[in-house]
């Protein structure tokens, strides 16, 4: 058995994410495991706005993530690994929770921004969710991966990997 087989990789494309996406797919390597690179943009007032402001707002913000997500799929292709990408709408904590259900995940991977006590007071503890949610392993990524780091880590693997 091995014990990562399938991860599911949070992604929006911020610095902690794109950590997470490093830290991921790095050990998705170790256990040749399958990938899901997840985007989940929040249901929120400030969408709905600008939509009425802007008609086709949402459109343009949701094409972003797609790009976003096929961004990461080429780099975690790039590594060998099965991926696959999705961008869903929704509250993140309960999506991702939902997601990695329905692909009986072993491991969801997901960053960590430290947020303000008023942060926290106005949005909740939404990391508390996922705990309470997820039914497998979750990985808090925070260990940083600089770019020259990783590409150093994508040549040693291509170096190694037979043709």
């Amino acid at each position: 058995m091995r014990v990562y087989e399938k991860i599911v990789l949070a992604f929006d494309g911020s610095h902690e994410a794109r950590t997470a996406l490093r830290e991921g797919a790095l050990l998705a390597c170790r256990y040749q495991s399958t990938v899901w690179l997840l985007c989940v943009l929040p249901e929120s007032k400030g969408l709905a706005m600008a939509e009425g402001a802007q008609p086709g707002a949402a459109e343009h913000i949701i094409a972003a993530s797609h790009e976003l997500v096929q961004d990461g799929l080429e780099k975690l292709r790039s590594l060998g690994l099965t991926a696959t990408g999705h961008v869903l709408r929704g509250d993140p904590a309960t999506t991702i929770s939902a997601f990695a259900r329905e692909v009986s995940a072993d491991l969801v991977v997901l960053g960590h921004r430290r947020r303000s006590f008023l942060e926290r007071w106005w949005n909740g503890p939404s990391g508390a969710y996922i705990v309470d949610d997820v039914e497998c392993s979750l990985l808090v990524a925070r260990r940083p991966i600089s770019d020259a780091e990783f590409a150093e880590e994508l040549a040693r693997r291509a170096a190694n990997t037979p043709a």
